[in-house]
This record gives structure tokens, sequence and C-alpha cells, in this order.
């Protein structure tokens, strides 16, 4: 089936019964399961499982095995479902997790890749005679710059690609071009607006009302706002807008005005969470986040393990649309720590963290202790090494989290630094010692 990337279309099918929705999507993924049996892994899985392709469906699709990110990692070729000359641009993961992966686009892809930031652009309320300044890169084979620009060009709003220059940079195309909405990392949004409001700009009345934020979380699994969350929408006095996606994935999943997680798109995504034994569990329960991306022709996945910890909602949307929702990013399966029979994630650190002015920057850095527990070290920085007390973290995330974890006060330069050294497009707050 032939996807049509048309606006108008896909706000349609957003609107209609689910069962019709559903209907849908059972030919998209027909047709990405046939695309998908060009790929030589797949092709390898579906003849060991003895599918027909036709057979399956959204009903049965938990019947076929999990790919893991191993699996991608350790030979990403075996995921490619067109021949070279296809290929039209080259996109690297951000390596994160491991080595940088080779995704290859195709023309179609790329279209793909467009459409999915236009409905997401849309949802979120942007429209024709807006303007985005795009605080992300678009080089350095990073895709959600292009994804970005693709998306607002082909809605017909106007893009300015500024990238993530210094602050006083955005603030002259600020002042200058007057844009009505801002792309970026929300800790780098919270920094232009503080920068502004330092040297006799006014973040909260220049006519900035949307922000669209990457890379950070800047909800809790309620959908209230994190405190880094807060107090980016305090400083612009702006509507915020979470996304969530991966260079692998080829797909985006971006908030409406309801704030209640990001919008699946039917023709682009079947979503499932499963927990730590691969299994479905019910809707609005955490586990990890399962993707298959629909209608990909260059880098095809089925089942693919995220490694992120989420909840889905299925239940109705008050923009109207009627397909279910992503909740907020609330940890990663392999950064999960055990800490005195407590589980939590580094996110439910930092965000405890947040809540402390004095706190700057942060990491963490985690050693096994014995089989059943970690021993967690927080690294905080700070401007003055005098403004806050040891007791006082160690008792603010005793009272949020229920474990005291060891803590260090740092300068805040040095804590930056090293978190920007050890990382490569991201900043790495995460150090896992363990097994070492």
């Amino acid at each position: 089936m032939k996807h049509n990337f048309d606006l108008d279309t896909a706000i349609n099918l957003r609107r209609s019964p689910p069962e019709m929705i559903a209907g849908h999507q059972k030919l998209f993924l027909r047709a990405h399961l046939k695309q998908a049996a060009k790929a030589p892994f797949y092709r390898e899985m579906f003849k060991k499982q003895g599918c027909a392709l036709d057979d399956l469906s959204l009903e049965n699709l938990s019947s076929l095995p999990l790919t893991t990110r191993n699996d991608v990692e350790s030979n990403p070729e075996a995921f490619f479902a067109a021949p070279p000359e296809k290929h039209v641009d080259l996109t690297l993961t951000s390596g994160s997790t491991g080595d940088p992966v080779l995704v290859p686009y195709t023309a179609c892809d790329l279209e793909r890749l467009a459409f999915n930031e236009q409905i997401n652009f849309y949802g979120a309320g942007i429209r024709e005679n807006d303007r985005l300044l795009l605080c992300v890169t678009l080089d350095r084979c990073f895709v959600a710059g292009l994804a970005y620009y693709s998306g607002l060009i082909k809605l017909g709003a106007a893009s300015i690609r500024s990238g993530p220059a210094q602050p006083a940079r955005q603030w002259e195309l600020i002042n200058r071009l007057k844009p009505s909405g801002l792309v970026g990392v929300p800790s780098f949004l919270l920094k232009m607006a503080n920068w502004g409001e330092s040297h006799g700009y006014n973040p909260k009345n220049n006519g900035i009302k949307t922000l669209v934020t990457i890379g950070e979380p800047i909800r809790r699994a309620d959908n209230s706002l994190t405190p880094l969350g807060q107090e980016l929408a305090d400083a612009w006095q702006g509507r915020i807008f979470a996304s969530y996606g991966a260079t692998e994935l080829e797909t985006a999943f971006c908030e409406c005005k309801a704030g209640c997680g990001g919008h699946v798109h039917p023709e682009l995504m079947i979503t499932e969470i499963v927990d730590d034994q691969g299994n479905l569990v019910p809707d609005g329960t955490a586990g990890e986040v399962v993707v298959t991306p629909l209608g990909v022709e260059g880098f095809t996945l089925v089942r693919f393990r995220t490694g992120d910890i989420a909840r889905l909602h299925s239940t109705p949307c008050e923009c109207g649309w009627q397909t279910p929702r992503l909740g907020a990013i609330e940890g990663r399966l392999a950064q999960r720590l055990k800490v005195k029979g407590t589980t939590l994630y580094p996110e439910m650190i930092f965000q405890a963290l947040q809540d402390l002015p004095e706190v700057k920057a942060s990491y963490l850095e985690v050693r096994s202790l014995y089989d059943l527990s970690d021993n967690i070290q927080v690294v905080v920085g700070v401007d003055n090494l005098a403004d806050i007390k040891i007791e006082k973290i160690s008792d603010h995330l005793q009272a949020h989290l229920r474990v005291k974890p060891e803590i260090t006060i740092m300068d805040r330069g040095v804590v930056q630094e090293t978190m920007e050294k050890a990382g490569g497009r991201k900043l790495k707050r995460f150090f896992d010692f363990r097994g070492e």
C-alpha cells in the first residue's frame, strides 16, 4: 500500500473511529512487512518462523520475535531493504548506547520524514503563518534538524536555521526575524532565556508562543511538567510540546495542545509496550517501548526494542484525534538501578535535582555494590562550593526517591567539561561502571 503523505488525509484518518484507523494500519503493516522481507535479517527471521506475511495482523504481530539493539548494532547492513543506489541521505545514530549506526534514507524515506514532522507541527498548533527558530543542528549526520526543517517547509511555515549557536546570536535572530516558536533542547532554550533576561531582552514578551523540545524529558509520568519544563514555560511564557524520537526509528512522536503524550501516527508507526519478558502490558502500564516504523524503505525495523521506558495511553484525547499517545520517557532499561530493594532510573534523580536552584549541572556514576544493589555517586556542579551543603542534597533525594546516594559537589565548569568530553553529540550524564 503506497503511503499518501497528504495533510488533509492524515487529519481525517486521526479523527476516524479507532476500528477504521486499525483497518488502515493493517494494510500499512502488510506492505511494511513485505518491504522488510527484502532485508537479510528479516528475510531469515520470517523464513525461520515459517511466517506467511499476509497472515500477520495487528492482533498477532506480537508473535514475531523482538529485534534488539544489539541485533542492529552488530550488523546494521542486515536491516538494509533497499539497494545502495536508492540511498540518498546517510545518517548516523548518536552512538550514546554503542557505536554509531549507519541509517540510509531513500527519497521516499525523506518524504516520509518531512510528513512526520509536518503532522507533528500541525498537531502542536503551528500553521503556515508561523516562523520557527531551529536551535538544533542540521549537520554532523544528525537527522532531527533535517526532519524539523523538512516538516516546516512541507507545512508551509518558515524555518530559521540557526542551529545551536551562542545565545547572543539566537537573540540577534529573534529580534530581527521575529520567530513565533523555538525548537531545541530544553536546557539550551532555558539558557537562551536566562541570557536574554540578563542582557536586557524580555523572553516573556517577544512573540515566542511555542516551544518544541527534544532530547531531554520535560514531563513526568503523570504528564505534569518537570521542574525544568516548568522553568522553561515560565521563562518564555510559551506552550511547551515535548517530542521523542531516535535516528533508527525514522519517526518522532510529538504532543498536541492537550499535553498528554505524543500521538502515535497510524500510517508511520505501530507502538507496543512490553514487560521484561517481552509480553504486552495493559494500557497505561510502564514498560519498554517497542516500535515497528511503517513505510520505511531503506532501513527497516519490525518490533524493535528501544530500551526506553514509557506508557501507552489509548483513552480519547481532548484534541479530537483518536490515536494512542506515548507518555513521557521515564528511563532507559539499560540504566535501571536497584538500591536496597528500590528500583529507580537516572532521570528520576535528575528531575529531583532540578528542584535545587543551586545545582547547575549533574551526572551519575554507578558501580556494583553486590548482586542485588548498586552504589550511586551523584556528582553535582555549582557556581560556588559554599552555595549548598551535601546534607541538603542528600536529604532532598531521600525524600523524593527513598534512597540516599553518595553526593560529591564540584565546580560547575569541571562537571560540565566531564560530561562534554565523555559525550558525543549528547552530554554524557550516566557513567556505568557496573561489571568492571
